[in-house]
């Protein structure tokens, strides 16, 4: 498991483009293996899982936690989004999907990973946080999920948000997660855009050819900076950073946060006229725009 520490402001102002994606890109998928990113912001797991060989792929604690099995103190949110594949927990089988969610729950001691077919795979994002108590293990269906409309084809930003785990559905400790789908045409994601001082979050992009990207803007928002984001890879968001992002193309990601709350409507919102100016994105935020 790979360590990932804090950046501050001061930091962030000066860092070049490739120290600004030491400190936020992660690029974990890997055929074949499972690979784990603990971050020290919110204590947050990142994670992927692409099982392409006959043995299943086992999610443990690895001396970080210091625990006797991933889940003893935590939760995890999967999505998959490669071919179909399994994930057991404790023995119970769960048939993934593409686009299918799972929720596993504090206290889940046998977690693996498995693909139907090693030729396409399945690919598992998988993002945790702490927990304090139990809450059952759960699966998520796009069918299922709470969909939400937003944007217009005129903007380049109409899209749908698919809520998997949050307050009102799939019950979990913090974790908030789900995905949100662009529609053909529609490049632009979550502009306006917010920050939300009490959670932070982690955006995964997939859905992307080799030769299409998604820049993804991050900072306070006086003081922006973009990642370019190929398919697969993610970006962590800190509570004091913008989150948006601008694609060569239409794509899909998978948003997960951790925090104070699950209120998905918590935002601290910023104007877009408002980007770029440290003055006016400050009075933007404390005149309450949330």
């Amino acid at each position: 498991m790979d360590m990932r520490y804090t950046v501050g402001t001061n930091e962030y102002k000066r860092m070049t483009t490739d120290e600004l994606r030491d400190a936020f890109l992660v690029d974990l998928f890997e055929d074949g293996k499972l690979n784990l990113l603990y971050c020290e912001v919110e204590r947050s797991i990142v994670g992927a899982a692409v099982p392409t060989i006959g043995k299943p792929l086992v999610l443990e604690a690895g001396k970080e936690l210091a625990a006797d099995f991933f889940c003893q103190r935590r939760e995890v949110g999967v999505l998959n989004i490669g071919g179909s594949g399994t994930v057991t927990v404790d023995g119970t089988e769960y048939s993934m999907d593409n686009l299918d969610g799972l929720y596993i729950g504090r206290g889940s001691k046998n977690i693996t990973f498995t693909s139907a077919d090693a030729d396409s795979p399945a690919r598992f994002h998988l993002l945790s946080y702490p927990a304090h108590t139990e809450y059952p293990t759960t699966q998520a269906k796009k069918a299922d999920a709470n969909a939400i409309d937003l944007g217009t084809l005129e903007d380049s930003n109409k899209r749908t948000i698919y809520q998997y785990i949050h307050e009102n559905g799939i019950k979990s400790c913090q974790l908030v997660m789900g995905f949100t789908v662009m529609e053909p045409g529609s490049v632009w994601n979550t502009m306006p855009c917010h920050t939300h001082e009490r959670r932070t979050e982690v955006y995964m992009y997939f859905g992307l050819d080799q030769a299409s990207r998604v820049f993804h803007f991050m900072g306070p928002a006086g003081e922006t900076r973009h990642i370019a984001v190929a398919d697969g890879q993610a970006v962590i968001s800190p509570m004091w950073s913008i989150h948006s992002g601008c694609g060569t193309k239409a794509y899909t990601f998978c948003w997960g946060m951790g925090g104070e709350n699950q209120r998905f409507d918590d935002m601290d919102h910023v104007a877009i006229q408002d980007i770029g100016s440290v003055k006016r994105s400050m009075k933007s935020m404390k005149d309450g725009n949330r």
